[in-house]
């Protein structure tokens, strides 16, 4: 009915054998999870993005950082010419860019049309 002390000795030392090594493990399994999940996506997307900037050429359309969508007309360095209008161009640092366009993705401009009945 009762356990005996030596088998209940035996058992308390298979169990707590190395509780650090438990932990330690655990902690490098968090790590090893966060570090694939993670930092090594964002870390892909990172050189994407480097590498879609530094392709940039004159004729691409582009989005800046504050969401104007522009036409590059030319490329000096890390300075761009940006055509945002027809006529109206601005110059912006490369790294101010958040995204390159196709040409085909360029939005259709609207025209509100006055209907009445």
């Amino acid at each position: 009915m009762f356990i005996s002390n030596a088998f209940a000795q035996s058992a308390s030392e298979v169990a707590g054998a190395s509780p650090i090594l438990g932990t330690v493990l655990q902690i490098a399994l968090i790590f090893v999870v966060f570090y694939l999940l993670l930092i090594r996506p964002q870390q892909k997307k990172m050189k994407q993005h480097e590498a879609a900037l530094l392709a940039i050429k004159a004729g691409d359309n582009v989005i800046t950082g504050g969401g104007i969508y522009a036409t590059v007309i030319a490329v000096d360095g890390d300075d761009l010419t940006l055509e945002i209008s027809k006529g109206v161009e601005v110059k912006a640092h490369r790294y101010t860019i958040r995204e390159v366009l196709q040409k085909t993705e360029a939005p259709e401009r609207k025209t509100k049309k006055n209907k009445k009945s």
